[in-house]
């Protein structure tokens, strides 16, 4: 057998320690990479789960104000019903925590045959007689909720409770 030429295999090995020096591991890089960015996103992904939260919450409190109106929309019985008012809110927002009010306001007015509203100073039963002849007593209950929700994480420049107010406004059916 032939051996091979000394300065032969002293150049490729040459070579090879050369190209190993040389060149770079990348592996390592991606790992630092990953731990930088990684909390960033774990943060991102928790106050986007809050603000949704927080949406959702609002978006309750408001169909909570739109099913005390409804309620009381549907006769002047339960426009003065406020404890019904206040138990239908509660009702339709029973995912909030905790709907903290309900209030109703009624407004009336009086509507000639021509369709002109003259407003009345409340809707008391001495208030809509001074009503004119031919004129009818139209009414509106007007329903506000409000809640405060306490946010599941805490973040910095974000206060520890939110208040969130709803409020829908219908006319009350005449009969």
């Amino acid at each position: 057998m032939k051996k091979p030429n000394a300065s032969i295999v002293w150049e490729q090995r040459n070579t090879r320690l050369a190209r190993r020096l040389t060149a770079r591991s990348d592996a390592g890089q991606a790992l630092v990479e990953a731990a930088l960015v990684l909390p960033f996103f774990f943060l991102l992904i928790l106050a986007s789960l809050e603000t949704g939260t927080i949406a959702y919450n609002a978006i309750e409190v408001a169909n909570a104000a739109e099913a005390g109106a409804l309620f009381a929309s549907q006769s002047r019985a339960n426009a003065a019903n406020t404890t019904g008012i206040q138990q239908a809110a509660t009702n339709d927002a029973s995912n909030v925590s905790s709907i903290v009010a309900a209030t109703p306001t009624t407004t009336c007015a009086c509507q000639n045959s021509s369709g002109t509203l003259t407003n009345l100073p409340s809707c008391a039963a001495s208030s809509t007689s001074t009503c004119a002849v031919g004129s009818q007593v139209i009414e509106w209950v007007n329903v506000v909720t409000t809640a405060t929700i306490h946010p599941l994480f805490q973040f910095p420049g974000v206060p520890t409770t939110l208040t969130l107010h709803g409020s829908a406004t219908m006319r009350v059916a005449q009969n």
